[in-house]
Protein backbone atom coordinates (compact mmCIF):
# COMPACT_ATOMS: atom_id res chain seq x y z
CA UNK A 1 0.00 0.00 0.00
CA UNK A 2 1.45 3.33 -1.02
CA UNK A 3 2.08 5.85 1.40
CA UNK A 4 -0.33 8.15 0.33
CA UNK A 5 -3.15 5.91 0.08
CA UNK A 6 -2.27 5.07 3.66
CA UNK A 7 -2.57 8.31 4.82
CA UNK A 8 -6.42 8.72 3.09
CA UNK A 9 -7.12 5.61 4.91
CA UNK A 10 -5.78 6.19 8.32
CA UNK A 11 -8.63 8.12 10.30
CA UNK A 12 -11.65 5.72 8.27
CA UNK A 13 -9.46 3.05 9.46
CA UNK A 14 -9.34 4.08 13.41
CA UNK A 15 -12.39 5.14 13.58
CA UNK A 16 -13.64 1.71 12.29
CA UNK A 17 -11.40 0.13 15.09
CA UNK A 18 -12.98 2.31 17.79
CA UNK A 19 -16.62 2.03 16.54
CA UNK A 20 -16.02 -2.06 16.67
CA UNK A 21 -15.00 -1.90 20.16
CA UNK A 22 -17.35 0.53 21.48
CA UNK A 23 -20.23 -1.97 19.80
CA UNK A 24 -18.92 -4.81 21.16
CA UNK A 25 -18.23 -3.00 24.93
CA UNK A 26 -22.60 -2.84 24.37
CA UNK A 27 -23.29 -6.29 23.43
CA UNK A 28 -23.88 -7.67 27.16
CA UNK A 29 -26.51 -5.06 27.95
CA UNK A 30 -30.07 -5.90 26.71
CA UNK A 31 -28.80 -9.98 26.77
CA UNK A 32 -28.48 -10.47 30.20
CA UNK A 33 -31.94 -11.59 30.82
CA UNK A 34 -31.58 -13.58 27.30
CA UNK A 35 -28.15 -15.08 29.02
CA UNK A 36 -29.60 -15.77 32.32
CA UNK A 37 -32.32 -18.11 30.95
CA UNK A 38 -30.44 -20.10 28.29
CA UNK A 39 -27.16 -20.25 30.97
CA UNK A 40 -30.08 -21.20 33.95
CA UNK A 41 -28.16 -18.91 36.08
CA UNK A 42 -29.94 -15.48 38.42
CA UNK A 43 -30.13 -12.11 36.47
CA UNK A 44 -27.94 -11.04 39.41
CA UNK A 45 -25.09 -13.73 38.17
CA UNK A 46 -25.61 -12.56 34.48
CA UNK A 47 -25.53 -9.24 35.18
CA UNK A 48 -21.30 -10.36 35.56
CA UNK A 49 -21.14 -10.27 31.52
CA UNK A 50 -21.66 -6.36 32.07
CA UNK A 51 -19.31 -6.05 35.41
CA UNK A 52 -16.66 -8.15 33.93
CA UNK A 53 -16.29 -6.11 30.97
CA UNK A 54 -16.17 -2.82 32.63
CA UNK A 55 -13.64 -4.43 35.18
CA UNK A 56 -11.56 -5.08 32.19
CA UNK A 57 -11.40 -2.29 30.60
CA UNK A 58 -10.72 -0.33 33.57
CA UNK A 59 -7.91 -2.26 34.23
CA UNK A 60 -6.68 -2.65 30.52
CA UNK A 61 -6.77 0.83 30.02
CA UNK A 62 -4.41 2.47 31.44
CA UNK A 63 -1.87 0.08 30.51
CA UNK A 64 -2.36 -0.07 27.31
CA UNK A 65 -2.50 3.86 27.26
CA UNK A 66 1.41 3.35 28.09
CA UNK A 67 2.22 1.09 25.56
CA UNK A 68 0.88 3.74 23.17
CA UNK A 69 2.80 6.05 23.77
CA UNK A 70 6.17 4.33 22.04
CA UNK A 71 7.74 2.26 19.75
CA UNK A 72 4.86 -0.57 20.65
CA UNK A 73 2.04 1.10 19.73
CA UNK A 74 0.79 -0.90 16.60
CA UNK A 75 1.70 -3.80 18.21
CA UNK A 76 0.01 -2.76 21.49
CA UNK A 77 -3.28 -2.11 19.31
CA UNK A 78 -3.32 -5.59 17.65
CA UNK A 79 -2.76 -7.37 21.45
CA UNK A 80 -5.63 -5.93 22.53
CA UNK A 81 -7.59 -6.77 19.34
CA UNK A 82 -6.46 -10.27 19.29
CA UNK A 83 -8.25 -10.33 22.89
CA UNK A 84 -11.41 -9.13 21.49
CA UNK A 85 -11.54 -11.61 18.66
CA UNK A 86 -10.44 -14.46 20.98
CA UNK A 87 -12.79 -13.55 23.77
CA UNK A 88 -15.52 -12.92 21.05
CA UNK A 89 -14.64 -16.70 19.82
CA UNK A 90 -15.06 -18.13 23.87
CA UNK A 91 -18.08 -16.00 24.59
CA UNK A 92 -20.00 -17.36 21.61
CA UNK A 93 -18.84 -21.19 22.27
CA UNK A 94 -18.88 -21.16 26.20
CA UNK A 95 -20.27 -23.75 27.65
CA UNK A 96 -21.15 -22.43 30.77
CA UNK A 97 -21.30 -18.98 33.09
CA UNK A 98 -17.68 -19.21 33.47
CA UNK A 99 -16.29 -19.74 30.43
CA UNK A 100 -18.53 -16.54 29.05
CA UNK A 101 -17.41 -14.42 31.61
CA UNK A 102 -13.96 -15.35 30.90
CA UNK A 103 -14.17 -14.23 26.95
CA UNK A 104 -16.34 -11.16 28.86
CA UNK A 105 -12.93 -10.41 30.22
CA UNK A 106 -11.05 -10.40 27.27
CA UNK A 107 -13.04 -8.38 25.27
CA UNK A 108 -13.13 -5.63 28.10
CA UNK A 109 -9.53 -5.41 26.85
CA UNK A 110 -10.72 -3.63 23.61
CA UNK A 111 -12.28 -0.73 26.06
CA UNK A 112 -8.72 0.65 26.38
CA UNK A 113 -8.05 1.31 22.56
CA UNK A 114 -9.32 4.43 21.37
CA UNK A 115 -6.90 6.45 23.71
CA UNK A 116 -4.33 4.03 21.39
CA UNK A 117 -6.28 5.39 18.56
CA UNK A 118 -5.79 9.13 19.56
CA UNK A 119 -1.96 8.70 19.58
CA UNK A 120 -1.93 7.47 16.34
CA UNK A 121 -4.03 10.66 15.24
CA UNK A 122 -1.93 13.40 16.57
CA UNK A 123 0.91 12.35 15.84
CA UNK A 124 0.51 10.87 11.91
CA UNK A 125 -2.31 12.79 10.82
CA UNK A 126 -1.56 16.31 8.82
CA UNK A 127 -2.04 19.17 10.97
CA UNK A 128 -5.20 20.34 8.96
CA UNK A 129 -6.92 16.91 10.10
CA UNK A 130 -6.05 16.41 13.59
CA UNK A 131 -8.32 18.56 15.64
CA UNK A 132 -11.08 17.06 13.38
CA UNK A 133 -10.10 13.49 13.60
CA UNK A 134 -9.41 13.58 17.14
CA UNK A 135 -12.41 15.03 17.88
CA UNK A 136 -14.42 12.38 15.13
CA UNK A 137 -12.45 9.22 17.32
CA UNK A 138 -13.90 10.80 20.66
CA UNK A 139 -17.39 10.12 19.96
CA UNK A 140 -17.30 6.61 18.71
CA UNK A 141 -17.95 5.83 22.44
CA UNK A 142 -21.69 7.39 22.46
CA UNK A 143 -21.98 6.67 18.27
CA UNK A 144 -21.30 2.79 19.20
CA UNK A 145 -24.05 3.24 22.68
CA UNK A 146 -26.27 3.78 19.88
CA UNK A 147 -25.70 1.41 17.01
CA UNK A 148 -25.47 -0.98 19.63
CA UNK A 149 -28.16 -1.18 22.09
CA UNK A 150 -30.87 -1.87 18.79
CA UNK A 151 -28.42 -4.36 17.42
CA UNK A 152 -28.17 -6.19 20.40
CA UNK A 153 -32.18 -6.01 20.75
CA UNK A 154 -32.40 -8.04 17.44
CA UNK A 155 -30.04 -10.46 18.08
CA UNK A 156 -31.27 -11.32 21.33
CA UNK A 157 -35.04 -11.45 20.53
CA UNK A 158 -34.82 -13.23 17.05
CA UNK A 159 -31.19 -14.96 17.62
CA UNK A 160 -29.04 -17.18 20.46
CA UNK A 161 -27.29 -14.59 22.08
CA UNK A 162 -24.28 -16.43 20.94
CA UNK A 163 -25.09 -15.20 17.50
CA UNK A 164 -23.96 -11.24 19.17
CA UNK A 165 -20.81 -13.11 20.15
CA UNK A 166 -19.88 -14.45 16.12
CA UNK A 167 -20.78 -11.11 15.14
CA UNK A 168 -18.32 -9.58 17.32
CA UNK A 169 -15.65 -12.10 16.58
CA UNK A 170 -16.16 -10.78 13.07
CA UNK A 171 -15.75 -7.54 13.67
CA UNK A 172 -12.52 -7.60 15.88
CA UNK A 173 -10.74 -9.78 13.73
CA UNK A 174 -12.15 -7.35 10.52
CA UNK A 175 -10.23 -4.48 12.18
CA UNK A 176 -7.10 -6.71 13.24
CA UNK A 177 -6.16 -6.87 9.77
CA UNK A 178 -7.37 -3.33 8.93
CA UNK A 179 -5.18 -2.33 11.52
CA UNK A 180 -1.90 -4.01 10.38
CA UNK A 181 -2.34 -2.87 6.96
CA UNK A 182 -3.11 1.12 7.65
CA UNK A 183 -1.59 2.06 11.04
CA UNK A 184 2.01 2.69 10.92
CA UNK A 185 3.90 0.40 12.18
CA UNK A 186 6.01 2.74 15.49
CA UNK A 187 5.87 6.19 17.02
CA UNK A 188 8.66 8.82 17.01
CA UNK A 189 8.25 8.87 20.59
CA UNK A 190 11.29 6.63 22.29
CA UNK A 191 10.51 3.52 24.50
CA UNK A 192 10.03 3.54 27.78
CA UNK A 193 9.91 0.98 30.57
CA UNK A 194 6.17 -0.16 32.06
CA UNK A 195 6.03 0.96 35.31
CA UNK A 196 4.93 -2.71 36.65
CA UNK A 197 4.25 -1.59 40.31
CA UNK A 198 2.56 1.48 38.94
CA UNK A 199 -0.06 -0.49 36.93
CA UNK A 200 -0.62 -3.17 39.64
CA UNK A 201 -1.28 -0.51 42.17
CA UNK A 202 -3.60 1.26 39.76
CA UNK A 203 -5.48 -1.42 38.14
CA UNK A 204 -6.33 -3.17 41.49
CA UNK A 205 -7.25 -0.42 42.75
CA UNK A 206 -9.97 0.35 40.35
CA UNK A 207 -10.75 -2.91 40.31
CA UNK A 208 -11.58 -3.30 44.08
CA UNK A 209 -13.64 0.70 43.50
CA UNK A 210 -15.52 -0.83 40.31
CA UNK A 211 -16.46 -4.55 41.63
CA UNK A 212 -17.69 -2.30 45.10
CA UNK A 213 -19.90 0.13 43.26
CA UNK A 214 -21.22 -2.41 40.31
CA UNK A 215 -22.06 -5.18 43.15
CA UNK A 216 -23.04 -2.82 46.38
CA UNK A 217 -26.65 -3.28 45.63
CA UNK A 218 -26.28 -7.43 45.36
CA UNK A 219 -23.94 -7.28 48.17
CA UNK A 220 -25.78 -4.34 50.37
CA UNK A 221 -24.15 -1.19 50.64
CA UNK A 222 -23.26 -1.69 53.95
CA UNK A 223 -21.80 -4.99 53.80
CA UNK A 224 -18.42 -6.40 54.87
CA UNK A 225 -18.09 -7.34 51.06
CA UNK A 226 -18.61 -3.43 49.66
CA UNK A 227 -17.18 -1.55 52.70
CA UNK A 228 -14.08 -3.81 52.34
CA UNK A 229 -13.47 -3.82 48.92
CA UNK A 230 -13.79 0.26 48.64
CA UNK A 231 -11.68 0.41 51.87
CA UNK A 232 -8.53 -1.38 49.92
CA UNK A 233 -9.29 0.27 46.32
CA UNK A 234 -8.83 3.29 48.12
CA UNK A 235 -5.73 2.33 50.01
CA UNK A 236 -4.08 1.21 46.92
CA UNK A 237 -5.08 4.25 44.83
CA UNK A 238 -3.71 6.38 47.49
CA UNK A 239 -0.60 4.03 47.35
CA UNK A 240 -0.61 4.46 43.41
CA UNK A 241 -0.89 8.31 43.80
CA UNK A 242 2.13 8.80 46.11
CA UNK A 243 4.21 6.25 43.85
CA UNK A 244 3.55 7.89 40.36
CA UNK A 245 4.89 11.63 42.33
CA UNK A 246 7.97 9.41 42.52
CA UNK A 247 8.63 6.91 39.90
CA UNK A 248 10.92 8.23 36.92
CA UNK A 249 8.82 6.60 33.97
CA UNK A 250 5.30 6.58 36.04
CA UNK A 251 2.73 4.97 33.84
CA UNK A 252 0.22 8.12 34.34
CA UNK A 253 1.82 11.47 34.97
CA UNK A 254 -0.27 12.10 37.81
CA UNK A 255 1.60 16.08 37.10
CA UNK A 256 -0.12 16.27 34.05
CA UNK A 257 -3.55 16.55 36.18
CA UNK A 258 -2.28 19.81 37.71
CA UNK A 259 -3.03 21.89 34.50
CA UNK A 260 -6.23 22.61 34.73
CA UNK A 261 -7.22 22.34 31.26
CA UNK A 262 -6.68 18.12 31.79
CA UNK A 263 -8.15 18.67 35.20
CA UNK A 264 -11.58 20.80 33.69
CA UNK A 265 -11.29 17.42 30.79
CA UNK A 266 -11.53 14.20 33.55
CA UNK A 267 -13.56 16.08 35.80
CA UNK A 268 -16.19 16.09 33.48
CA UNK A 269 -15.73 13.32 31.97
CA UNK A 270 -16.19 11.32 35.42
CA UNK A 271 -19.59 13.43 36.12
CA UNK A 272 -20.70 13.41 32.51
CA UNK A 273 -20.11 9.61 32.45
CA UNK A 274 -22.97 9.53 34.87
CA UNK A 275 -25.72 10.91 32.82
CA UNK A 276 -25.07 9.36 30.16
CA UNK A 277 -25.01 6.05 31.72
CA UNK A 278 -28.19 7.39 33.71
CA UNK A 279 -30.25 7.78 30.21
CA UNK A 280 -29.29 4.91 28.28
CA UNK A 281 -30.17 2.42 31.41
CA UNK A 282 -33.07 4.23 32.50
CA UNK A 283 -34.95 4.94 28.90
CA UNK A 284 -33.88 1.03 28.09
CA UNK A 285 -36.11 0.05 31.32
CA UNK A 286 -38.80 2.80 31.20
CA UNK A 287 -39.79 0.97 27.46
CA UNK A 288 -39.68 -2.38 28.42
CA UNK A 289 -41.76 -1.53 31.87
CA UNK A 290 -44.41 -4.70 31.44
CA UNK A 291 -48.17 -4.26 31.74
CA UNK A 292 -50.33 -3.55 34.31
CA UNK A 293 -47.52 -0.67 35.96
CA UNK A 294 -49.72 1.85 34.74
CA UNK A 295 -46.88 3.89 33.33
CA UNK A 296 -43.79 2.77 30.59
CA UNK A 297 -44.62 1.43 26.87
CA UNK A 298 -44.14 -2.62 27.00
CA UNK A 299 -41.67 -2.63 24.13
CA UNK A 300 -39.64 -5.47 23.20
CA UNK A 301 -35.91 -5.34 23.11
CA UNK A 302 -35.87 -4.45 19.57
CA UNK A 303 -38.54 -1.63 20.34
CA UNK A 304 -36.14 -0.16 22.99
CA UNK A 305 -33.09 -0.27 21.01
CA UNK A 306 -34.67 1.52 18.20
CA UNK A 307 -35.58 4.23 21.01
CA UNK A 308 -31.72 4.33 21.52
CA UNK A 309 -30.82 4.81 18.20
CA UNK A 310 -31.03 8.24 17.51
CA UNK A 311 -27.88 8.75 20.22
CA UNK A 312 -25.81 7.89 17.42
CA UNK A 313 -27.44 10.77 15.21
CA UNK A 314 -27.13 13.16 17.79
CA UNK A 315 -23.53 12.46 18.36
CA UNK A 316 -22.61 12.57 14.66
CA UNK A 317 -24.36 16.18 14.21
CA UNK A 318 -22.81 17.37 17.41
CA UNK A 319 -19.41 16.56 15.97
CA UNK A 320 -19.75 18.50 13.24
CA UNK A 321 -20.81 21.63 15.03
CA UNK A 322 -18.30 21.21 17.95
CA UNK A 323 -15.71 21.35 15.58
CA UNK A 324 -17.20 25.05 14.20
CA UNK A 325 -17.83 26.11 17.73
CA UNK A 326 -14.34 24.77 19.01
CA UNK A 327 -12.65 26.92 15.58
CA UNK A 328 -14.71 30.08 17.10
CA UNK A 329 -14.38 29.82 20.60
CA UNK A 330 -11.99 27.18 21.88
CA UNK A 331 -12.58 23.94 23.25
CA UNK A 332 -12.63 25.06 26.93
CA UNK A 333 -16.08 26.94 26.31
CA UNK A 334 -17.68 24.16 24.41
CA UNK A 335 -17.05 21.39 27.34
CA UNK A 336 -19.72 22.78 30.03
CA UNK A 337 -22.08 23.19 27.15
CA UNK A 338 -22.04 19.61 26.27
CA UNK A 339 -22.50 18.60 29.45
CA UNK A 340 -25.19 21.58 30.25
CA UNK A 341 -27.43 19.70 27.04
CA UNK A 342 -27.23 16.45 29.18
CA UNK A 343 -28.07 18.12 32.16
CA UNK A 344 -31.24 19.29 30.50
CA UNK A 345 -31.94 15.86 28.70
CA UNK A 346 -32.36 14.57 32.00
CA UNK A 347 -34.55 17.11 33.67
CA UNK A 348 -36.90 17.08 30.58
CA UNK A 349 -36.92 12.90 31.02
CA UNK A 350 -37.60 13.54 34.32
CA UNK A 351 -40.66 15.93 34.18
CA UNK A 352 -41.85 14.71 30.87
CA UNK A 353 -41.72 11.27 29.68
CA UNK A 354 -45.65 10.33 29.08
CA UNK A 355 -45.31 9.92 25.18
CA UNK A 356 -42.40 7.84 23.02
CA UNK A 357 -41.56 10.74 20.78
CA UNK A 358 -39.96 12.59 24.36
CA UNK A 359 -37.59 9.46 25.18
CA UNK A 360 -36.79 9.33 21.37
CA UNK A 361 -35.99 13.34 21.29
CA UNK A 362 -34.25 12.42 25.07
CA UNK A 363 -31.75 10.19 23.00
CA UNK A 364 -30.83 12.56 20.71
CA UNK A 365 -30.03 14.85 23.19
CA UNK A 366 -27.76 12.47 24.83
CA UNK A 367 -26.16 12.04 21.67
CA UNK A 368 -25.90 15.39 21.01
CA UNK A 369 -24.68 16.52 24.54
CA UNK A 370 -22.23 13.64 25.51
CA UNK A 371 -21.27 13.52 21.55
CA UNK A 372 -19.82 17.53 22.14
CA UNK A 373 -18.33 16.84 25.65
CA UNK A 374 -16.41 13.86 24.50
CA UNK A 375 -15.26 15.27 21.51
CA UNK A 376 -13.78 18.32 23.32
CA UNK A 377 -12.16 16.35 26.17
CA UNK A 378 -9.33 14.86 24.11
CA UNK A 379 -8.79 17.97 22.35
CA UNK A 380 -8.18 19.45 25.63
CA UNK A 381 -5.87 16.86 26.94
CA UNK A 382 -3.63 16.79 23.68
CA UNK A 383 -3.54 20.38 23.62
CA UNK A 384 -1.91 20.43 27.12
CA UNK A 385 0.23 16.99 27.62
CA UNK A 386 3.39 16.24 25.45
CA UNK A 387 3.16 13.94 22.46
CA UNK A 388 4.93 11.48 24.82
CA UNK A 389 1.94 11.70 27.29
CA UNK A 390 -0.63 11.57 25.02
CA UNK A 391 -2.02 7.25 25.23
CA UNK A 392 -1.74 7.67 29.17
CA UNK A 393 -3.65 10.69 29.48
CA UNK A 394 -6.17 10.30 27.62
CA UNK A 395 -6.60 6.63 28.93
CA UNK A 396 -7.08 8.15 32.34
CA UNK A 397 -9.52 9.93 31.00
CA UNK A 398 -11.39 6.96 29.29
CA UNK A 399 -11.31 5.57 32.80
CA UNK A 400 -12.97 8.15 34.38
CA UNK A 401 -15.54 8.05 31.69
CA UNK A 402 -16.07 3.93 32.54
CA UNK A 403 -15.92 4.96 36.68
CA UNK A 404 -18.71 7.44 36.25
CA UNK A 405 -20.68 4.89 34.37
CA UNK A 406 -20.37 2.56 36.91
CA UNK A 407 -21.45 5.29 39.96
CA UNK A 408 -24.15 6.08 37.49
CA UNK A 409 -25.09 2.47 37.49
CA UNK A 410 -24.84 1.61 41.13
CA UNK A 411 -26.75 4.98 42.46
CA UNK A 412 -29.87 3.88 40.00
CA UNK A 413 -29.86 0.22 41.34
CA UNK A 414 -30.35 1.69 44.72
CA UNK A 415 -33.05 4.31 43.61
CA UNK A 416 -34.79 1.41 41.58
CA UNK A 417 -34.76 -0.99 44.38
CA UNK A 418 -35.51 1.39 46.66
CA UNK A 419 -38.90 2.74 44.74
CA UNK A 420 -39.73 -0.84 44.37
CA UNK A 421 -43.04 -1.79 46.61
CA UNK A 422 -42.44 -4.58 49.22
CA UNK A 423 -43.18 -8.03 47.48
CA UNK A 424 -43.08 -6.29 44.06
CA UNK A 425 -41.25 -6.35 40.69
CA UNK A 426 -41.78 -3.08 38.91
CA UNK A 427 -40.28 0.20 40.47
CA UNK A 428 -43.35 3.13 40.80
CA UNK A 429 -43.15 5.43 38.71
CA UNK A 430 -41.45 8.09 41.13
CA UNK A 431 -38.63 6.23 41.25
CA UNK A 432 -37.33 7.08 37.49
CA UNK A 433 -38.63 10.84 38.16
CA UNK A 434 -35.92 10.66 41.33
CA UNK A 435 -33.50 9.05 39.27
CA UNK A 436 -33.22 11.01 36.40
CA UNK A 437 -33.06 14.23 38.51
CA UNK A 438 -30.53 12.82 41.01
CA UNK A 439 -28.28 12.30 37.59
CA UNK A 440 -28.95 15.69 36.26
CA UNK A 441 -27.66 16.50 39.66
CA UNK A 442 -24.88 15.19 39.10
CA UNK A 443 -24.30 15.67 35.53
CA UNK A 444 -24.61 19.85 36.89
CA UNK A 445 -21.55 19.49 39.21
CA UNK A 446 -20.12 18.47 35.55
CA UNK A 447 -21.19 21.29 34.15
CA UNK A 448 -19.57 23.79 36.95
CA UNK A 449 -16.27 22.29 37.11
CA UNK A 450 -15.99 22.82 33.18
CA UNK A 451 -16.69 26.29 33.17
CA UNK A 452 -14.61 27.05 36.53
CA UNK A 453 -11.68 24.65 36.18
CA UNK A 454 -9.73 25.49 32.50
CA UNK A 455 -7.84 28.25 31.93
CA UNK A 456 -9.45 31.53 31.58
CA UNK A 457 -7.27 32.87 28.95
CA UNK A 458 -6.84 30.53 26.57
CA UNK A 459 -8.90 31.94 23.19
CA UNK A 460 -9.74 30.66 20.72
CA UNK A 461 -6.65 30.58 17.69
CA UNK A 462 -4.19 31.59 20.07
CA UNK A 463 -1.48 30.09 21.50
CA UNK A 464 -2.41 27.71 24.97
CA UNK A 465 -0.52 27.51 27.50
CA UNK A 466 0.95 24.22 27.83
CA UNK A 467 3.33 21.95 30.15
CA UNK A 468 6.98 22.04 30.93
CA UNK A 469 7.70 18.28 30.97
CA UNK A 470 11.60 18.39 31.42
CA UNK A 471 11.69 14.33 33.21
CA UNK A 472 10.19 13.15 36.20
CA UNK A 473 10.72 15.94 38.32
CA UNK A 474 9.01 17.76 36.03
CA UNK A 475 5.68 20.20 36.97
CA UNK A 476 2.35 21.02 34.95
CA UNK A 477 0.58 24.06 35.75
CA UNK A 478 -1.40 26.23 33.03
CA UNK A 479 0.47 29.05 34.53
CA UNK A 480 3.64 27.72 32.81
CA UNK A 481 5.36 29.97 30.14
CA UNK A 482 3.75 30.79 26.95
CA UNK A 483 6.91 29.65 25.10
CA UNK A 484 6.24 26.11 25.82
CA UNK A 485 2.28 26.13 24.74
CA UNK A 486 1.77 23.97 21.03
CA UNK A 487 -0.99 25.48 19.04
CA UNK A 488 -3.41 22.61 18.27
CA UNK A 489 -3.65 22.05 14.17
CA UNK A 490 -0.73 24.10 13.92
CA UNK A 491 0.98 21.24 13.30
CA UNK A 492 4.42 21.97 15.11
CA UNK A 493 5.61 19.39 17.53
CA UNK A 494 7.90 19.68 20.41
CA UNK A 495 11.54 19.45 19.65
CA UNK A 496 12.60 16.98 21.81
CA UNK A 497 15.84 17.84 21.89
CA UNK A 498 14.80 21.65 22.98
CA UNK A 499 11.99 20.64 24.93
CA UNK A 500 12.35 16.77 26.42
CA UNK A 501 8.90 15.98 25.92
CA UNK A 502 9.52 13.40 23.85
Amino acid sequence: MTGARRSRLLLPSLMFTALTVSVISTLGAPMVPTIAREQGVSLSAAQWVLTSTLLAGAIAGPVLGRLGDGPRRRGAIQGALTAVCAGSVLAATAPGLALLLAGRVLQGVGMGLLPLAISVAREHLPADRMRSGIASLSITTSVGAGIGYPLTGVIAQHLDYRAGFWFASLLSGLALVVVRRVVPVGSSTPGRPLDVTGAALLCSGLAFVLLAVSQGMAWGPRSGATLGCLGVGAALLALWAVQAHRARHPLVDVRLMRNRAVLAANTTALLTGVGMFGVLSLVNLYTQVPAGAGYGFRLTLTGAGLVLLPMSAGSLAANRLASALVSRFGPHRVLPMGSLVVTIDLVVLALWRDHLSVLVLGTFLLGAGVGAAYAVMPLLIVRHVPPSETGSATSFNQVLRTVGGALGSAAISAVMLAGTPSGGHVPRDSAYTTAFLMTGCVTFLGVLAAVALPPRRDTAGAPVRGVVHRGPAARTSSEESEADAVPLGSGSRPDPASKGSA
